[in-house]
């Protein structure tokens, strides 16, 4: 086993959603990298799109942190794998700090990273520093970095808030409330990194800010243990797997795409709305997106409909997770009443919704052995099909959702954390059906590198 690393390390959390977290944390991991520093982010909980922005904010991979969906072994290891190269270590949060069990604030205990609090100042003054000592001292044995301030108005604005704080709290800066700062959103979240033109013109601006509101410094270094040590058994040796990746298909976590990698499957990416085959193919893996956005666009491209229906038609392994779901579908209507016709591979329809349909972590027992993950969607979906399991989230958060089957394709609002059980994922992709081991997923993840 190898020794513990050092590293300065964060985590910023907030009081709630929608305080600003990402914007920060990419003004943050752009500052410290535009001065020379390798910066590597994280990101807690399940989330696509934040990792996005942070990745180009950094320059480097952004994988999750989670102490139940990731593990804590595994969390562990990519944190000591971080700690080998980077000069600052910054975790992004989700939620309110103490929100959910396990929280941002568990993460931050087990693993001994600070919090850093952003507190929108928006319409606050004095009180800025009551809600950050009571984020500071709520729970006495939380360690606590300081507290920085989003969506300033004036520098008069700024002095006052810092001015609030009190027992040493330490002031980390201050953001403007500029438009040219905040990062834009839709439905599902943040818009993805791709579709800001002027994303990095924004980063570079949010950076500047920050640094012209406080000293920049580096937080202490945090110690973090080495991992257990798990190997990669070649499941996937020579496989080949098609990942849908486009406008419409871009819900991949890292981590996922790493463990087939390390599995021995080789990855080939294609658009289901730009191509017109698929590359050479034993697999189909469509991840989740914006469909919705794109439907007709999906529904134009009959060639690549007719290549994925013959994958299908093969007996090939297919797993679709939520977006990718949707494009099985006979129809997906969008939130303006348009249709389009799309695969038909799955019998039913859906319809997007203006409201939040679901939302959860998920555990779902599969014959090939049980799969975490979460859901997040805004449509609803009609099958006849009936489902063959269905999750059921740790917290009893909305949605308990169903898996379907047909043949070797499989699809689900789900979408799976592969490295949560390595050998599931295997038998879920290999052309030929393995035995899996049916139980809880695996404590850790093998070496991916």
């Amino acid at each position: 086993m190898s020794d513990a690393r050092h590293c300065p390390a964060v985590l910023i959390a907030a009081p709630a959603s929608g305080q600003g977290k990402t914007t920060v944390t990419a003004a943050l991991a752009r500052l410290h990298r535009n001065q020379g520093r390798k910066v590597r982010v994280f990101k807690c909980g399940p989330d696509f799109l934040d990792p996005m922005i942070l990745e180009r904010a950094s320059g480097a991979p952004v994988y999750q942190l989670d102490m139940w969906m990731v593990g804590e072994q595994e969390s562990r290891r990519l944190l000591w794998e971080a700690a080998a190269e980077a000069d600052l270590i910054l975790i992004e949060g989700v939620m309110g700090l103490f929100d959910g069990t396990p929280s941002s604030a568990d993460l931050a205990r087990h693993f001994g990273v600070p919090v850093l609090a952003v507190i929108d100042g928006t319409a606050m003054a004095q009180t800025f520093g009551a809600l950050a000592l009571g984020l500071a001292r709520y729970q006495p044995d939380l360690p606590f970095a300081g507290v920085l301030a989003n969506r300033v108005g004036t520098l008069r604005h700024a002095q006052l808030l810092e001015g609030s704080l009190t027992e040493g709290l330490r002031w980390y800066g201050a953001l403007s409330r500029e438009t040219g700062i905040e990062l834009p959103s839709r439905h599902l979240g943040l818009v993805q990194a791709r579709e800001l033109n002027d994303l990095d013109l924004r980063l570079d601006a949010a950076a500047q800010a920050l640094a012209g509101s406080c000293e920049v410094a580096l937080p202490p270094a945090v110690t973090f243990a080495a991992p257990e040590r798990v190997n990669a058994e070649p499941l996937l040796a020579g496989v080949r797997i098609a990942v849908a990746r486009d406008e419409a298909f871009a819900f991949t976590y890292g981590a996922s795409l790493d463990l087939l990698r390390a599995m021995g499957a080789e990855l080939s990416f294609f658009s289901p709305i730009h191509d017109r085959e698929l590359p050479p193919a034993d697999s189909l893996y469509l991840p989740g997106g914006y469909p919705e956005l794109h439907h007709q666009a999906l529904a134009e491209n009959s060639a690549m409909l007719a290549a994925i229906r013959a994958h299908h038609g093969a007996g090939k392994p297919l797993l679709a997770e939520c977006g990718g779901m949707l494009y099985l579908l006979d129809s997906l209507t969008d939130v303006e009443g348009h249709s389009a016709r799309l695969l038909g591979l799955l019998p039913g329809d859906a319809v997007m919704q203006k409201r939040l349909a679901a939302l959860a972590l998920q555990d779902v027992q599969l014959p090939e052995g049980t799969l975490r993950g979460h859901t997040y969607h805004h449509s609803l979906t009609n099958t006849e099909l009936t489902p063959i399991a269905r999750g059921v989230s740790p917290n009893g958060g909305r949605g308990a959702e169903a898996v379907y089957r047909d043949g070797r394709m499989t699809a689900s609002y789900v979408h799976f954390y592969f490295p949560s059980n390595p050998a599931a994922v295997a038998a879920l992709f290999a052309p030929q059906p393995l035995l899996a081991t049916v139980g809880k997923p695996a404590p850790a993840v093998a070496e991916l590198s």
